[in-house]
């Protein structure tokens, strides 16, 4: 099997309303109306994307107990999209901010991450990552720390528009 990529991720929320107005308003997502005939549904589309749609959401009310994964259940940890530029990635640390749901910001040498939580708590990151041609051997040595990020720092040293190496990974020497 040679997956090429995610395609798209399904959600179970609380209440589809108020978490497609966050992924919506935070994070840029389209809601798709053509998409829209189940009840308690709603599918969105990243900016940019080519997918049919990327994010799938399904209303199981109010009374849904919190995610357990990882804490006493198996189960995903998060999500994690990539934004082409260091701008987006500012802009949306901004938003996410705005909107209380920045849960942290790391520098893992050759990806740029945020993480957040959606109204229900459920955990993603969106990164930003170094293109190829810019990882030295230096960006290789801090590969194995997490540092704190600094998205200034980051626009300063490869420019706010620099494309990223999205939807690339390239294997590094640990």
């Amino acid at each position: 099997m040679a997956v090429h990529r995610l395609n798209h991720a399904v959600l179970y929320v609380r209440d589809v309303e108020r978490s497609v107005a966050f992924y919506r308003d935070v994070l840029g997502f389209r809601p798709l109306s053509d998409m829209a005939g189940l009840k308690g549904a709603a599918f969105l589309q990243a900016e940019g994307s080519s997918n049919d749609h990327d994010l799938g959401l399904f209303e199981v009310g109010a009374a849904a107990g919190p995610s357990q994964a990882g804490r006493q259940t198996v189960g995903l940890y998060h999500l994690a999209w990539e934004v082409e530029t260091l701008a987006d990635l500012k802009r949306i640390a901004a938003k996410l901010t705005d909107a209380g749901a920045l849960a942290g910001a790391s520098d893992h040498s050759t990806t740029k991450a945020l993480y957040g939580a959606d109204p229900d708590g459920i955990e993603f990151e969106v990164s930003w990552l170094v293109p190829a041609d810019r990882i030295t051997d230096e960006v290789r040595s801090g590969r194995t720390t997490i540092r704190p990020l600094d998205i200034d720092r980051e626009i300063a040293t490869y420019g706010a528009d620099t494309r990223g190496g999205v939807g690339v990974s390239h294997a590094l020497p640990v």
